[in-house]
């Protein structure tokens, strides 16, 4: 059995330098990187330790910084589980990971959320296509930049890496046989284009 004690007698002890990154709040770089972000995982756990890692994309720059403490998520429309909304209300608790395409970098930011219908908050995204009904707002905790070794290894962005889509079954497909659905599943076209009309 590995405690913590085991634990960090089999790795050597972090360098000063990876202690040091971390931010209370976000500078001029992470405010930067969050500017450029399409893509942010949402990880959260609820008070019986459910957990969760949600995907949540937009446009570059649709994570609002107001100030260096605060990042406003607009909630578009998902598949309405609301696991990580969840989470938020039992535990108040959200760590992010942001992502550039083409950047091995990764930013990561952990601190206190809570769910706001705010119209002043909602107001601030009347700009995309469907305005969100909630906005998730975070007060920044800790904040840092993560190393390129794990994007790395997976040349994540590398054009060589991209897997053709027909290397997997239709959505439509993988979830009938999972829940046993014997009707024939929706098309991957059909997915898409009810896709995009919730965008």
């Amino acid at each position: 059995m590995i405690d913590a004690q085991a634990l960090r007698a089999l790795y050597p002890a972090p360098k000063e330098r990876a202690l040091r990154k971390q931010l209370s709040q976000l500078d001029a770089h992470c405010l930067r990187f969050i500017a450029l972000s399409p893509f942010v995982v949402l990880a959260s756990a609820g008070e019986h330790g459910d957990l969760d890692a949600s995907p949540r994309g937009g446009e570059p720059g649709f994570v609002h910084a107001p100030d260096a403490r605060t990042l406003l998520l607009p909630d578009a429309p998902g598949n309405n589980r609301l696991d990580t909304l969840v989470n938020i209300t039992q535990t108040g608790r959200l760590g992010l990971l942001f992502m550039v395409p083409g950047v091995d970098e990764t930013l990561r930011v952990n601190g206190r959320a809570r769910l706001s219908d705010d119209p002043a908050l909602i107001a601030r995204f009347a700009g995309v296509s469907r305005p969100p009904r909630l906005v998730i707002a975070v007060s920044v905790e800790q904040a840092y930049l993560h190393c390129a070794k794990a994007l790395m290894r997976s040349s994540l962005w590398s054009p060589q890496s991209r897997v053709e889509r027909s290397a997997l079954p239709t959505m439509g497909r993988m979830i009938a046989d999972q829940i046993g659905d014997a009707a024939e599943p929706e098309s991957q076209e059909a997915m898409l284009a009810r896709y995009a009309r919730d965008l």
